[in-house]
């Protein structure tokens, strides 16, 4: 990531939980356009089912309520799954981890609000952006001695490991707090002495102000992102068929309805020109 002082705009990231949930072979071929044989052809985790991972502590994208795993990442995923006649089953895993997971087989595909990235190409192979977000700054509410990104220079910043925050907070300091979960780093902020910013998605910080947390954001956002479904390398004909799949929810009004119910709008109308896109 280049550092910009200039320009700030927007976005996110235990134990691991994998819930294999089991099918029937028969019945899963039946559903949709997923026959038995194009199952096979897309190298999935278990025929007939679509075995995606998220932190699960990534509120409002994926997180865990009343026993039951959801959250934007989780619908669109459960979509994805549904137009390619497949059995949705989300499981969580720590985002720190979560490449090495898809690479080890552990799960079909990454949507986890997974930043497409010129480093983390070299591991995976990405769909096509499914939202648009931006690296923040948030700091305590009422704290007036951090107004910019220069003023982060030596400060102690709270991000989740591995993550894109994680990478734009070593810009400014090495004094770096490593969280599992930005909500968790979020409520850290709040209790004097703990942390003097964190960086993360404006839309998670949002949603923490709306849960009652004093934060606020400092600035415009830092880059605009393009979060993005990450499949093995190798694994050429699921990718094709999750970009076709996520081409017929955005036009048939699925995706716009998982968007507006999580969030007030729609993630992927946002007007990128002049603005700076992380790589």
């Amino acid at each position: 990531m280049k550092k910009k002082l200039s320009f700030l705009s927007v976005i996110f990231s235990a134990g691991v939980v994998l819930a294999a949930c089991g099918g029937d072979d028969s019945s899963s071929s039946e559903e949709g356009s997923g026959t038995e044989g194009e199952s096979s052809d897309l190298n999935l985790l278990e025929d007939g089912m679509f075995t995606t991972a998220s932190s699960g502590l990534y509120k409002p994208f994926s997180f865990e309520e009343g026993g039951n795993l959801t959250g934007f990442d989780i619908e669109i995923g459960n979509a994805l799954a549904e137009e390619m006649g497949l059995e949705p089953n989300p499981v969580t895993t720590p985002f720190e981890t979560i490449i090495q997971g898809l690479n080890t087989n552990r799960y079909d595909a990454i949507i986890g609000s997974m930043s497409n990235t010129a480093e983390r190409a070299e591991q995976v192979a990405f769909s096509d952006p499914y939202y648009y977000s931006g690296g923040a700054i948030f700091v305590r509410e009422g704290n007036t001695e951090i107004q910019s990104a220069e003023d982060l220079e030596g400060v102690k910043i709270g991000v989740v490991g591995q993550s894109t925050y994680d990478t734009a907070a070593q810009e400014f300091t090495d004094d770096i707090q490593i969280y599992s979960s930005d909500v968790v780093a979020l409520q850290d902020l709040t209790v004097e002495g703990r942390l003097d910013a964190v960086i993360t998605a404006d839309v998670v910080g949002f949603e923490a102000q709306n849960e009652g947390l004093a934060v606020e954001m400092v600035g415009d956002p830092l880059w605009v992102e393009q979060p993005s479904i990450a499949v093995r390398q190798e694994d050429e004909a699921l990718l094709q068929a999750i970009d076709e799949a996520l081409d017929t929810i955005i036009e048939n009004g699925t995706y716009e309805e998982i968007s507006q119910k999580w969030f007030g709008r729609n993630l992927l109308d946002i007007d990128l020109e002049g603005v700076e896109v992380l790589e």
